[in-house]
C-alpha cells in the first residue's frame, strides 16, 4: 500500500468524522427557539455595560517576555547535554561555548532594553488607583 494513500485516508477520516458529527447534531437537535437562547448569557444574568474591556498592555508584555525566556531555557537544555560529548570528541572549548554565549548575550541585551523601556516594570491601572482613592475617602 502506498504511503500517500494511507496519509490521504487519515486526512479524510480526520475531516470526515467531525463533519459527520456536526451533520448528525444538526439533524437530531431540537430547533425550538427560546428567549433565553438569544440572550448574551444563558445563565439569566442581565448584561450591563459594554462587552469591550481594555486590558493593560503590560499583561501582554510580561507574557511575551515569559515566552522568550521560556524558549531560551528549552534551547539551553539540549546544548548542555551535548556540551560534554562535543568536548570529549575533541572540539575546543571556544567552539562549543561561543555560540551559546552569543545567544545568551543577545537575550541579555534584549532584557536590558526591555528593562530600560519599562516593559518589566509593573504599573497600576488608573482604575485601580482611583478605586483605592475612593475607598480611602469613604
Amino acid at each position: 500500500m502506498n504511503d500517500w494513500i494511507a496519509i490521504g485516508a487519515l486526512g479524510l477520516v480526520g475531516v470526515g468524522i467531525p463533519l459527520g458529527m456536526m451533520a448528525v447534531s444538526a439533524i437530531l437537535r431540537p430547533t425550538v427557539p427560546e428567549q433565553g437562547k438569544s440572550a448574551t448569557y444563558e445563565s439569566g444574568e442581565v448584561p450591563t455595560g459594554t462587552a469591550r474591556v481594555q486590558f493593560n498592555i503590560q499583561y501582554y508584555m510580561v507574557a511575551l517576555l515569559f515566552v522568550i525566556f521560556d524558549i531560551e531555557t528549552v534551547l539551553i537544555l539540549p546544548w548542555t547535554v551535548i556540551y560534554r560529548s562535543a568536548l570529549e570528541q575533541g572540539a575546543s572549548l571556544a567552539t562549543v561555548l561561543l555560540p551559546m554565549l552569543v545567544f545568551i548575550g543577545v537575550l541579555v541585551v534584549g532584557l536590558v532594553w526591555a528593562w530600560r523601556n519599562g516593559a518589566v516594570r509593573w504599573v497600576k491601572s488608573p482604575r485601580a488607583s482611583r478605586q483605592k482613592t475612593e475607598r480611602q475617602d469613604a
